[in-house]
């Protein structure tokens, strides 16, 4: 896990999704190991860090004396992590090299400061036997340096049983916010400087602009982090007296945020994916979001939220408005938020073709992996 090892202290949907991996895998008759906790986050420009590198490659291509792996996989190669380790490892290991989430992105080539990590990321792309990707984006990008035969799409999911709508929650939950039938819009993200606190801002810049409307509502914000005093300081100027903070919540207990909001509201700018996409739609909430980047992947436009282009922010405003005072569509869109991660992105179904997959390159490499042991 180049970008960030299992056990990081850091949350975010990246972390999730290798620890749901690794887990799924050891659950269902594989013996997957984190091999290594180097982590390759711009390491390129981190010469003290080369000789770890080194020493790191040196011992892991002779591990076979004790582990004797059949296959290496690598979750989360890209330009700002690439997968230093892999490529090489394999080689020497003379086993399958597999990526789940490679990305490709050639404008990182046009800028100095990426180039290296693009060129870097693109040779452990290219060394691969498959690549998973859980973006339809990254496919595509996959598409131009890769044959068809080389990657596979697994559409990003979550164990939706975790995430299912609470009303006892939604009761004690608003009780204890002082709600009644004001609607909720529910935010949430990591507070660290960037994307994750500029989507934040612009949430709150959308709701002040409808407070000045005369609209009822109430927002709450769920996250914390080193931007807390910054965007603490926005809601009391913008939204004084309309803002709940939460703080940082742990993800096992999302589900009551969810059941209590009526909204979730996050443009997602740059994200990925964005995992708080399918587990508040799980829930049952309609999302709003930007159309450019993980909003795009995790919601249908006009089916289980409302989608807009970063280029047009006023439509992101106009988005909550539209839901926040049409209650029948914002009950309609959620309702069926719920079914459609139910009937396209349950993790269980998307993990059972992983491991299909993996057996299958496994037997065309030689021999075949023992048989997935039964669940009782």
């Amino acid at each position: 896990m180049p970008f960030k090892p299992l056990g990081h202290p850091n949350p975010s949907g990246d972390l999730v999704t290798g620890t749901e991996i690794h887990d799924h895998l050891n659950q269902h008759g594989f013996d997957c190991r984190l091999i290594s906790s180097l982590r390759c986050r711009w390491l390129y420009y981190r010469p003290h860090s080369w000789p770890q590198l080194l020493r790191e490659r040196h011992r892991l291509s002779n591990i076979n004396s004790s582990f004797k792996p059949d296959l290496w996989l690598t979750y989360h190669s890209y330009y700002k992590a690439p997968d230093l380790l892999g490529p090489h490892c394999a080689r020497r290991l003379n086993i399958p090299y597999i990526i789940f989430q490679g990305i490709y992105s050639t404008k990182r080539r046009k800028k100095i400061n990426t180039i290296a990590g693009f060129y870097l990321n693109r040779w452990s792309l290219l060394r691969s036997d498959l690549i998973f990707t859980n973006k339809k984006r990254d496919e595509k990008n996959l598409l131009r340096i890769l044959p068809e035969n080389r990657i596979c799409y697994i559409a990003p999911g979550i164990h939706s049983g975790q995430f299912s709508f609470c009303e006892q929650s939604r009761k004690k939950q608003r009780k204890q916010w002082g709600v009644s039938d004001d609607p909720v819009i529910l935010t949430a993200a990591m507070f660290r400087p960037g994307v994750k606190t500029a989507g934040i801002l612009k949430v709150l810049e959308s709701c002040g602009e409808l407070a000045k409307d005369g609209i009822r509502f109430r927002l709450v914000i769920a996250g914390d982090g080193h931007c807390k005093n910054e965007i603490e300081a926005a809601a009391k100027k913008i939204l004084p007296g309309q803002v709940i903070f939460c703080g940082k919540m742990p993800r096992e207990e999302m589900f009551r945020l969810y059941s209590a909001a009526d909204i979730f509201a996050f443009p997602g700018i740059e994200e990925s994916l964005g995992m708080v996409y399918l587990e508040a739609q799980s829930c049952g909430l309609p999302i709003i979001a930007y159309s450019n980047w993980g909003g795009g992947e995790a919601v249908v436009h006009d089916q289980t939220g409302l989608l807009s282009p970063a280029e047009l922010p006023g439509d992101f405003t106009r988005n909550i408005k539209i839901l926040i005072t049409n209650k029948p569509l914002r009950l309609r869109l959620g309702k069926q938020a719920a079914k459609h991660i139910r009937d396209n992105h349950e993790l269980q179904r998307g993990y059972g073709l992983l491991c299909e997959k993996l057996h299958e390159i496994r037997r065309n490499s030689g021999t075949a992996l023992p048989s997935v042991r039964s669940k009782n």
